[in-house]
C-alpha cells in the first residue's frame, strides 16, 4: 500500500451523546445505562400529535464549549431543521437536526481541521437479534447528540483513529460526554475516497463503527478494496454508497445508495424558536472557564521532564492525571516527579486494572518520599503499594508491620557481607583480577540474604571496602 500511486483521503463524521440530565427536546430522563426498554419516554419523544418540543439549553451550551475548545466560530444565529427519512427507530418520521446554520463552524482538534459541529436528537435503537422479527427501544430516542464533521484532510486509518481518540478525551475533559464507544455513546462514520490525481475519487461512507480498532480496520479495508479496483481498471465499480462494517468477516458490505441533502427534504423546524447565541450565552466567560485541554496538559507534562509515552498514558486517563497532579503538587524536583509518574503509570495502573482502589495522594506521596530517601527498596515499595490499594494505610506503618524497611545500618550489614565473601572465594578472586561483573553477583547475593531489604548502594560501598 505504501508504494501505491493512489492517495486515500478521509473525512470523519462523529456522533457523541451528551450527558445532560434530560433529553434534547423533552423532560424524559437521559440515562444510557437504563436496562428496561421504553421506560424513559414520553409523548414528545414518540412524536404524538399536538406535542411541542422545547430546547435543552445545557446541550447547546455543551456544543459551544466543544467549539470554543477547538477554536471554532460560534454562530450568532442558529436554528433547528427537520431531516425527513422513514425508519422504525424514528418515531416522528423525521429527526430534528441542524442543516444550514450549525452552532460551530471551523476549528481544529489534534491538528485536524473541522468543518462544523451541530446538535440533533438521537434515534431509537432497533434490535434485530430476536429471530424473524425486530423490536425497537425508544429510551435513546431524543437524547442530545453532537455531530462533528472534519474536513477531508486525513490520509491514513491510524490518523483517523488518533483523531477519534483525541476527540473522546476532549469530550471527557470538558465533562460534556462519556463517549464510551462500546456503549454506542460515540459512533464514527468515515467518508473514504482514493485517487491518483488532485481531484478526490468517488466517496464511500462506512457507518456506525463502534471501536477505535474497527475504525482502523474498516478504513484500511476500504482503501485496499478501492485501490485494487482502480489498479484493475474497474474504477466504475466504486459507487457513492453507504457501507457497513462486519467485524466477524473484517470486511465492509454495501447497505444502500448514498442519500443527498435533497433526499432528506430539510426545512426549518416550525415548533422551535430561532436562537441568537451571542445574546443567550456569555462566550468570553465560557472560554475563560474552560479546563486545561488535553494538548495543553500534554505540553505541561512534557515540560516537567516526563517521556512522551508516560505523558500520553497520564493524559489519556483523567483520574490518573488528576491523581498525578495531586501527588506532585508544586514539586520542582524533576527526579521525584519522574519517580512518581513511573510508579503511577506502571505499578499503580497494573494494580488498578485488577479492580483495586486508588490510594490517597497523601499516602502515595509518602511512599515516593521513602523510595527517594532510600528508606525502602523498589521491591519493598511495590509490596507496600500492593497493600495500600487494598487498605489505604500510612506506608511507614505498612513497612514496619511487614518488615519492608531497607537496611542501611552498616554494622548490621557487615556481618552478612563478610559471610558472603568467605563463601564465594572464586568470585572474589575474579573481581580482584579485574572482573567488575563479579561485584554485581556479590551484591545480588547480599540482596538475597537480606530478602531485598538491604540498600543496594550501601551494599556496594561495603563490598568494595571489604574486597580491598
Amino acid at each position: 500500500m505504501s508504494n501505491s500511486k493512489y492517495t486515500p483521503t478521509i473525512g470523519l463524521e462523529i456522533h457523541a451523546e451528551l450527558k445532560t440530565n434530560t433529553k434534547m427536546f423533552s423532560n424524559s430522563k437521559n440515562d444510557p445505562d437504563e436496562f428496561s426498554p421504553n421506560v424513559n419516554i414520553n409523548p414528545i419523544d414518540l412524536g404524538h400529535p399536538g406535542t411541542l418540543p422545547t430546547i435543552n439549553k445545557k446541550a447547546v451550551e455543551y456544543v459551544i464549549r466543544v467549539g470554543l475548545s477547538a477554536g471554532g466560530s460560534i454562530a450568532n444565529f442558529t436554528e433547528f431543521d427537520r431531516k425527513h427519512y422513514f425508519y422504525p427507530d424514528i418515531p416522528k418520521g423525521y429527526q430534528i437536526s441542524q442543516y444550514k446554520y450549525p452552532i460551530v463552524s471551523g476549528g481544529n482538534v489534534g491538528g485536524v481541521e473541522l468543518t462544523r459541529i451541530h446538535l440533533e436528537e438521537d434515534t431509537g435503537l432497533s434490535k434485530h437479534d430476536r429471530g424473524n422479527f425486530s423490536l425497537v427501544d425508544y429510551n435513546r430516542a431524543g437524547i442530545p447528540l453532537m455531530e462533528l464533521v472534519t474536513e477531508p484532510v486525513i490520509h491514513s486509518a491510524k490518523e483517523a483513529s488518533d483523531f477519534a481518540k483525541t476527540l473522546q478525551l476532549l469530550l471527557r475533559t470538558l465533562g460534556v460526554a462519556d463517549a464510551n464507544m462500546e456503549k454506542g455513546e460515540m459512533r464514527v462514520e468515515a467518508n473514504i475516497s482514493v485517487s491518483d490525481t488532485d481531484k478526490l475519487g468517488t466517496k464511500v461512507e462506512v457507518k456506525n463503527i463502534n471501536s477505535f480498532k474497527f475504525v482502523e480496520k474498516a478504513i484500511d479495508y476500504e482503501i485496499k478494496r478501492m485501490t485494487e479496483l482502480l489498479e484493475a481498471g474497474r474504477g466504475d465499480e466504486i459507487v457513492q454508497e453507504t457501507r457497513g462494517w462486519d467485524e466477524s468477516t473484517s470486511s465492509t458490505f454495501s447497505q444502500r445508495k448514498k442519500e443527498t441533502a435533497n433526499d432528506y427534504r430539510y426545512f426549518p423546524e416550525p415548533d422551535l424558536p430561532k436562537m441568537m447565541l451571542h445574546e443567550i450565552f456569555d462566550l468570553d466567560q465560557m472560554k475563560a472557564s474552560l479546563p486545561e485541554l488535553p494538548w495543553e496538559k500534554k505540553e505541561r507534562l512534557l515540560s516537567v521532564g516526563l517521556s512522551e509515552n508516560t505523558a500520553d498514558i497520564l493524559n489519556s486517563d483523567l483520574n490518573l492525571a488528576l491523581f498525578f497532579d495531586e501527588v506532585v503538587g508544586n514539586e520542582t524536583d524533576k527526579d521525584l516527579v519522574k519517580l512518581v509518574s513511573n510508579y503511577i503509570t506502571s505499578d499503580l495502573l497494573s494494580l488498578l486494572k485488577e479492580g483495586t482502589s486508588m490510594p490517597s495522594a497523601t499516602n502515595f506521596r509518602k511512599l515516593m518520599d521513602m523510595v527517594k530517601a532510600g528508606e525502602i527498596s523498589s521491591r519493598g515499595a511495590k509490596d507496600i503499594l500492593a497493600i495500600m490499594v487494598k487498605e489505604d494505610k500510612d506506608p511507614a506503618v505498612i513497612s514496619e508491620e511487614n518488615g519492608l524497611s531497607q537496611k542501611s545500618d552498616e554494622g548490621e550489614l557487615k556481618a552478612i557481607i563478610e559471610k558472603i565473601i568467605s563463601e564465594n572465594e572464586s568470585v572474589v578472586a575474579e573481581y580482584r583480577a579485574g572482573k567488575e561483573a563479579s561485584l554485581q553477583f556479590l551484591i545480588g547475593q547480599g540482596m538475597k540474604a537480606t530478602k531485598g531489604s538491604a540498600n543496594p548502594q550501601v551494599l556496594k560501598k561495603l563490598f568494595e571496602e571489604g574486597l580491598k
